[in-house]
């Protein structure tokens, strides 16, 4: 594999090294540091028990000092990258992408729950803080730190206390998903069966931009139907019941180190203003029903014109 003939894809954004592909398109070399190194042996493990995972065919040190591992290609397209290729100036999702989505997930989910972790006491609190970097949203906003906040999480870990854990991904959504299975490993930890990939088309919302592509009712509906029927065969359970607890978590991943350092950004603050405002939201419909509807999330557009009007803090 020495003599392949590697051209460079772009710095990996998540750690110091860069992304290459062989000419032919059909492997990947990476490089980085001890970071890179732990998630090629925790992908090496999940391979092993059928996780839609690239295989990793080498690794090593590279002359200046770098780890480096080369892995076979999943392909060359993401499927958020197909989502916005198939756009045709508006912003619905094509069926093919949520479909495709919806499969590659019943792969993942399956090889999860025929593999789950024996927990050890506060695994699952573990899971929650890294999940929804907590501390950091607590820090940034210390009036979300309240007895309210904490009561509507409580709650969400204990509906959460009879799932299984499994090994899981932790930045799963489409941006890391091809139609032959998953890619960047490197947030690896223990989650909750379901957490990867039930709220992958529900996150969508919380970007909140009048640019990309939006998931309808329909494919959503469609997309957790497959995933029920998979979690049904494995498990006996819909894992779709799960779907609030993990989305008001995701509430706080996304609204996590979003306070801006410099007042004079503007649209930094009104963003964080934006994911504030979601996340209030999401605790308002979890506490009154135990569900998270993302359709009901205004756009950024929308939260912004009411922000100008005074309508929202």
């Amino acid at each position: 594999m020495n003599e392949t003939n590697w051209r460079f894809v772009k710095k990996r954004t998540a750690a110091d090294g860069a992304v290459y592909v062989s000419d032919d398109g059909t492997l990947y070399r990476r490089t980085g540091g001890a970071e890179l190194q732990a998630e090629a042996q925790f992908q090496r493990r999940i391979a092993d028990l059928d996780y839609p995972v690239p295989h990793v065919l080498e690794e090593g040190v590279t002359d200046d000092g770098h780890y480096y591992v080369v892995e076979e290609s999943l392909g060359d397209q993401t499927l958020h990258e197909r989502a916005v290729a198939s756009l045709d100036g508006g912003r619905a999702l094509h069926d093919d992408v949520t479909d495709t989505a919806a499969q590659v997930a019943a792969r993942l989910l399956r090889a999860q729950a025929a593999h789950r972790v024996e927990p050890v006491p506060g695994s699952l609190r573990q899971w929650l803080d890294r999940a929804g970097f907590t501390q950091n949203v607590f820090q940034e906003n210390p009036d979300l730190d309240n007895t309210r906040t904490r009561s509507a999480l409580d709650h969400a870990l204990g509906r959460l206390g009879t799932v299984p854990l499994v090994r899981g991904h932790l930045d799963y959504g489409l941006p890391n998903v091809l139609s032959a299975g998953v890619i960047d490993w490197q947030h690896h930890g223990l989650v909750p069966l379901g957490y990867d990939v039930l709220p992958a088309l529900e996150i969508i919302a919380f970007k909140g931009g009048s640019k990309g592509y939006t998931a309808s009712p329909a494919q959503r509906h469609r997309y957790l139907a497959v995933l029920d029927d998979t979690s049904l065969n494995a498990t006996g359970q819909p894992v779709s019941q799960n779907l609030g607890a993990y989305l008001l978590v995701k509430a706080l991943f996304f609204l996590a180190l979003m306070r801006p350092t410099d007042p004079s950004r503007t649209d930094k603050h009104l963003k964080w203003q934006y994911r504030r405002h979601l996340f209030t939201k999401g605790l308002e419909q979890y506490e009154r029903t135990g569900t998270v509807d993302t359709a009901l999330f205004p756009s950024l557009e929308q939260f912004a014109a009411g922000h100008s009007a005074g309508d929202h803090p």
